[in-house]
């Protein structure tokens, strides 16, 4: 059987379309209509014709697509690719923290369950985190669940103050300025580009931070042919295939659950519709409606 050819036939049939993070397995990108990062995937999953998603990443992405498109059925082909960060957040503790703060307006990081978006005035992804945040009214954040990313946002509004949950990705935040300054040494002439969700000492020795999208179009654009790329190692597929005269060196930040995801389990997805996302009730309009002021405050 050529599972491709198959997948691309089933897609077809069942009027589907396939959205995968960069952070997805190569041959699961190479077979999807849409590669991006969280922002552009969920403007993406808004925005489709076709009556059917299969969304490859993690779990919480497959929710935010169902929420954004509730008239569609999206499947999730791996139920076991779920988020450390997002499964650690104590909901309690969070309700707590805001009863503590009771002037402050939470705000989430998009890597989060759907309860949590549902408690949040409004979403952020990386990529559209300091614009939403801009226009937002509010002097005091809460910021949950990423410190790493809320630490970096919060140095761009300093006459705001954050609330800073302690969670993080357990990827970016191992890396250390160690690594990053080692394969300074053995690559000098290479730009380093970093993602938020690393610890402030890593992004003190960036280029140029950003998100998924932000670290392709900078590496894109710019006029030199190295760099060190400090996130996740499923970027380098589109960062090699649209630079293919650059160089990209990695760090070891290579997220499991992100990989689970393989050509076989698009295909039975496909085959049987298994493994729908369905969220019902007010929660599902509250997180709807945190997503959408997302959209409208990034305001692009």
């Amino acid at each position: 059987m050529n599972i491709k050819y198959e997948i691309n036939r089933l897609k077809n049939e069942k009027d589907a379309c396939i959205l995968a993070h960069y952070y997805t397995l190569p041959e699961i990108q190479e077979i999807a209509d849409y590669v991006g990062d969280s922002y552009y995937l969920s403007k993406i999953a808004k925005d489709l014709e076709q009556s059917t998603i299969v969304f490859c990443g993690v779990k919480f992405m497959a929710e935010s697509a169902k929420l954004i498109s509730p008239q569609k059925k999206v499947l999730f082909p791996n139920q076991e690719a779920t988020c450390d960060m997002v499964n650690r957040v104590d909901m309690d503790k969070v309700k707590e923290l805001m009863n503590e703060h009771k002037n402050g307006v939470l705000i989430s990081y998009v890597n989060c369950s759907t309860e949590l978006k549902a408690m949040s005035y409004t979403c952020v992804t990386s990529s559209s985190a300091q614009e939403v945040i801009s226009n937002v009214k509010n002097k005091k954040i809460i910021f949950v669940p990423d410190k790493n990313l809320g630490g970096y946002i919060s140095s761009k509004f300093p006459s705001k103050e954050f609330v800073l949950w302690d969670g993080c990705c357990c990827y970016h935040d191992n890396i250390t300025s160690e690594q990053v300054t080692q394969k300074k040494l053995l690559y000098p002439n290479a730009k380093v580009l970093v993602h938020p969700e690393c610890r402030e000492e890593v992004r003190n020795l960036a280029d140029y931070i950003g998100s998924t999208s932000g670290i392709i179009d900078y590496a894109t654009k710019d006029a030199k042919d190295e760099f060190i790329v400090v996130t996740d190692v499923g970027i380098l597929h589109e960062l090699e295939k649209t630079n293919p005269d650059k160089k990209f060196y990695e760090l070891p930040i290579n997220c499991s659950s992100m990989k689970l995801i393989n050509l076989q389990d698009v295909y039975k997805c496909l085959q049987d519709e298994e493994y729908e996302i369905t969220i019902e009730g007010e929660i599902s309009l509250k997180a709807t409606e945190a997503l959408e002021k997302m959209h409208k405050l990034a305001r692009r």
